[in-house]
């Protein structure tokens, strides 16, 4: 049977999906499976997503068939390389994701591995329990990836490591068989160890192999003497026989013996886990308090650790002024520096919990008592609820805010998680400093200062031969550092593929011995995961980036300069998985990936597959040519390693362009602006699919239609030629299309003449005096459909005394720019720029109604004019404003107040437009619609509603656009009495809550011109 029948024959009797191809889907899935949150990359020989139990044991016999390793990976987020490899990756995230069952009297849960750490604890709050591990990752870390790494986290110095809370795990060891792992008396152990059977299981020779190396005298000193000192609290080098040593019956102890110790830390090399029992804790109390201790070096802030530990806080987290800095970039994390005072080098977070916030105050002022005595700190603010977990948002973003670093000079993972015991910290961390200062490389520190690991990140060059030398230098004689404090080479992260090849270093030979007696114990094939903690290659084999590599030269329409390139902005991404949220977790970013559960459809799956396709790595070393866009058609080559073009637009294919990624990802990449860049280029070599031309000239279009509108809504209202239209344009059935209005709002403005009402004033009958001259922005969707949001807009600023003007412009540019048609995109950003700088001249501002089209000219349009174009351009978006940005505003100048609007009661639920939530803020929107007295307003926790524009009205894209209105938007607002006023400032959104609920949404201009006064 050849290889590729062979797995044909397996993806049929798999219930799961199985990708193996050198080309297409299946080849996607395999690049985008090429990375973790590593620096490592390299292809898998296929990828599986298997369904079922049985799935993973098909999986398993077909392993040992093929002489292949198996791969397991849950959210992927692992900083050593612990799930890249060239064997077969089993992806348990998607379906292997139950909570099976919470046991509230005796403090424990039954979870599959795919189980997220925080959404574990959503549903244990409710029995005031929780999983106490918790890594700066938990809004995406899995448990059977917390149980692989042996995951510790913030609060480790409190609640204590993944391995302290495993009670059991099921699953299957490497000959297929089940397996359950648990606590055992001494006399169950014996009888596991020492089978009667005529034929010993594998379960029987792993107990024995225990037994034989824990029960010699000489082994048991080894163990003693060479892993690391007790007060290492973070211990994750190798497999942790130190642990199974430590209970009965192999010591004066209490503790029964359990082979979970064992499999925690193993990094999946050890047996494939399909059910984990946990040991929980009561909830912490409710106040909280963060003590941010201001430091003017790294050493004083070490040096007030050992001050603060003394003191028994739940956390102590350092974070260094290049992670500071960095927030000052963010969108996301810049809010969030509300605490910081002055410039300092170093910020020590220390936390502490309490029953009341007195306990709390009193707790820091002693805790401040002792630094001032020591002279340590120049500040020390005191940040309680939601303040405190702003501030912590800043620390657990470390990994993601590092790498917007500009060049290619980066920070990587290499010794981020030595640990030593936290009193020797400060000496570890000052040689430490030597030794890179001895070799002219910067270093980022940061995270658990007070668990003795700090996440130290080298800046490298890891495209030059130089850079890549040092990259395995550092860890060298690092190494050598951490042996001389006899601490840990992996505290959390794990060995994986970056340390797994010092670990006979800095445990020695003999210990090293007894890892490979354990791992061929266990899986004497070595089809689990081969290459990490025993057999591992060396670490500076498969890199992301191969060979010396030229920069790429690539003539692009948006502006990259502030991404340095193109290329450079796919490599921004870290690959933490910020991106792999859920609608538990909440935010916007990824709404494909929320509703699927699928790797391909993350953030970091696009970013990455595009910049394997931008750095066109093969094992040749080609350099970038020319024209880098023109698709790879050449099967050789592409099996060879370079990515065809056709599959990075299948990985774009669903990204909604939500912006989302741009605010929430750490790293701001901007996977809408790599898309739209990508799809033109592709349009370029291969021309323009006409559904994608018709839904881009949308504006010339409905302007033709609006000739005759009553024809164009009959014949699409219409069920038989409404069905042919849909099918010509490639729309879905069920989606309903809008009506065009009777009049544009542009004629119906043009006609009009203002009410005489509003411009007299009834108390002294003469002329108002109007405050203020507002230029309205005409957006396409305004003009042609949403007429009534824009007469609104007008009446309602009118009554209040505005002047509003529609300045001379043209389309925003939104729909070519939602199909990647750039060109047209630039320009009618150019002539709008020009058009509306003129008007802008007397400091009039430009006031917009629907977010996609009027957020254009802050966002794309300073990307795509021409440089000189740029101050144009950018005083154009300092006087643009959303209608709801611009009406806070005047209420907070008092020239809108309260008394023009009705005190009747409403309740109000607002979902938020994606645009306005990456780009802007949904506070004004709140301050806006709760103005007048008795309106309450309710933020929906939605994230996109899945229209995005087109993409809910294509066919192909139809169901999963429902799919992801069903996580929270639909749900909730279908349990919203009649009463309740729905409020949507997108027209998309308004559409899709009308299509999937059949709830009529109101854009918080409706709803503010409806409690007017009149």
């Amino acid at each position: 049977m050849t290889v590729n029948n062979a797995y044909l024959e397996l993806r049929n009797q798999l219930e799961g999906s199985l990708y193996f191809e050198d080309t297409g889907t299946g080849h996607a899935h395999r690049l985008v499976y090429a990375t973790d949150a590593s620096v490592y990359q390299e292809k898998p020989v296929a990828v599986a997503i298997p369904k079922t139990n049985e799935d993973i044991k098909k999986l398993i016999q077909f392993a040992n068939n093929q002489n292949i390793s198996l791969i397991p990976r849950a959210a992927g987020t692992s900083l050593a390389g612990q799930v890249v490899g060239a064997g077969l990756v089993v992806d348990i995230s998607k379906h292997f994701d139950k909570i099976i069952e919470i046991n509230v009297e005796e403090k424990w849960v039954r979870v599959q591995p795919g189980v997220i750490r925080d959404d574990l604890n959503k549903a244990l709050a409710k029995h005031n329990l929780f999983f106490g591990p918790e890594t700066s990752t938990a809004s995406r870390a899995m448990i059977g990836g917390m149980v692989g790494n042996n995951s510790c986290g913030l609060h480790s110095i409190v609640w204590g490591t993944t391995r302290d809370h495993l009670l059991e795990v099921k699953g299957y060891l490497s000959d297929g068989s089940d397996i359950t792992f648990g606590m055992l008396s001494d006399v169950d152990f014996k009888n596991k160890s020492f089978s009667e059977n005529e034929k010993e299981t594998l379960e029987n020779k792993i107990y024995k192999t225990v037994s034989d190396i824990l029960l010699k005298p000489n082994n048991q000193e080894l163990i003693k003497n060479k892993f690391p000192k007790k007060t290492v609290t973070r211990r994750n080098t190798g497999y942790a026989l130190d642990a199974l040593l430590n209970t009965s019956p192999f010591s004066d102890t209490w503790e029964q013996f359990n082979l979970c110790k064992l499999i925690a830390g193993s990094e999946g090399t050890l047996c494939f886990m399909t059910e984990i029992k946990l040991n929980l804790l009561d909830l912490p109390p409710k106040n909280s308090g963060l003590l941010c201790i201001h430091c003017t070096s790294l050493q004083e802030s070490l040096e007030a650790n050992l001050v603060a530990m003394a003191h028994k806080p739940y956390a102590s987290e350092l974070v260094d002024k290049f992670i500071l800095d960095f927030t000052l970039q963010s969108n996301e994390y810049r809010p969030n520096r509300f605490f910081i005072e002055g410039n300092p080098e170093a910020i020590l977070m220390v936390e502490f919990f309490a029953e009341t916030q007195d306990e709390i105050h009193a707790w820091a002022e002693r805790l401040i008592m002792d630094l001032k005595q020591k002279n340590l700190g120049y500040a020390f603010p005191l940040l309680m609820g939601d303040d405190s977990k702003k501030a912590m948002e800043v620390r657990k973003g470390g990994l993601g805010l590092l790498r917007n670093m500009p060049g290619d000079v980066q920070p990587v993972n290499l010794i981020e998680d030595c640990a030593v015991a936290v009193e020797d910290l400060p000496n570890y961390i000052r040689d430490l400093q030597q030794l890179l200062d001895y070799h002219g490389v910067k270093a980022s520190y940061y995270a658990h200062a007070g668990a003795g690991e700090l996440h130290v990140e080298p800046m490298l060059n890891l495209k030059t031969s130089k850079g890549k030398k040092k990259f395995r230098t550092i860890l060298e004689e690092t190494t050598l550092l951490v042996k001389k404090y006899k601490g840990s080479l992996s505290g959390e992260h794990g060995d994986g593929r970056l340390r797994g090849e010092f670990i006979p270093s800095i445990m020695g030979p003999e210990i090293y011995a007894l890892f490979e007696r354990i791992k061929e114990a266990f899986d004497p094939n070595g089809i689990f995961n081969h290459g990490k903690i025993t057999d591992t290659p060396p670490m500076n084999e498969f890199l992301r980036v191969s060979q010396d590599q030229a920069k790429a030269n690539i003539v692009t329409y948006f502006n990259y300069d502030k991404q340095e390139s193109i290329l450079r902005l796919t490599e921004k991404c870290s690959g933490s998985g910020d991106c792999r949220k859920t609608e538990l977790t909440g935010g916007t970013m990824c709404p494909s990936y929320m509703a699927t559960r699928l790797e391909k459809n993350t953030t970091r799956a696009r970013a990455n597959m595009l910049r394997q396709y931008l750095s066109n790595q093969t094992p040749k070393g080609n350099l970038l040519p020319d024209n880098i866009f023109v698709p790879e058609t050449d099967k050789k080559a592409i099996s060879a390693g370079k990515v065809a073009a056709d599959e990075v637009k299948e990985v774009f294919d669903l990204c909604l362009s939500c912006k989302g990624c741009k605010a929430e990802c750490p790293s701001s990449v901007d996977v809408g602006k790599l898309k739209a860049e990508f799809y033109q280029h592709y349009f370029d070599k291969y021309g323009t699919p006409l559904r994608t031309l018709m839904i881009g000239n949308f504006t010339k279009l409905t302007k033709i239609a609006s000739k005759i509108p009553w024809a164009y809504n009959f014949l699409m209202n219409n069920a038989i030629t409404g069905s042919i239209a849909k099918k010509i344009m490639g729309f879905a059935p069920k989606r309903s299309i809008p009506n065009i209005a009777n009049v544009t709002l542009e004629k119906w403005q043009t006609r009009r003449k203002p009410n005489e009402k509003d411009l007299i004033n009834p108390k002294t009958g003469r002329a108002n005096e109007r405050k203020k001259k507002i230029l309205l922005f005409c957006d396409e969707f305004t003009n042609y459909n949403d007429v009534e949001v824009g007469q609104k807009f007008i009446l309602l600023f009118e009554k209040l005394g505005y002047q509003v003007v529609i300045p001379t412009h043209i389309e925003s540019g939104r729909t070519f720019l939602s199909k990647g048609m750039l060109r047209e995109a630039q320009n009618i950003a150019i002539k709008n720029v020009n058009l509306l700088f003129e008007a802008i001249q007397d400091g009039t501002a430009i006031v917009g109604i629907e977010p996609s089209a009027i957020l254009t000219l802050r966002e794309e349009y300073l990307e795509l004019v021409p440089k000189e174009m740029l101050p144009m351009a950018e005083k154009v978006a300092e006087n643009t404003y959303l209608f709801d940005e611009y009406f806070a505003q005047e209420i907070d100048k008092k020239n809108i107040k309260k008394d023009k609007f009705s005190t009747e009661k409403k309740l109000i639920k607002l979902h938020g437009h994606c645009y306005q939530k990456a780009l802007s803020s949904l506070t004004p929107s709140k301050k806006v619609l709760s103005l007048p007295d008795n309106f309450e307003v309710q933020l929906i926790p939605s994230g996109c509603c899945g229209m995005a524009g087109s993409f809910g009205y294509e066919a192909e894209h139809y169901d999963l656009s429902m799919q992801i209105g069903e996580l929270v938007l639909f749900p909730t607002i279908r349990k919203q009495t009649q009463e309740t006023i729905i409020a949507a400032a997108g027209t998309s959104c308004r559409h899709q809550i009308k299509d999937g609920t059949g709830r009529i949404a109101k854009h918080p201009i409706e709803i503010m011109y409806d409690a007017l006064i009149q």
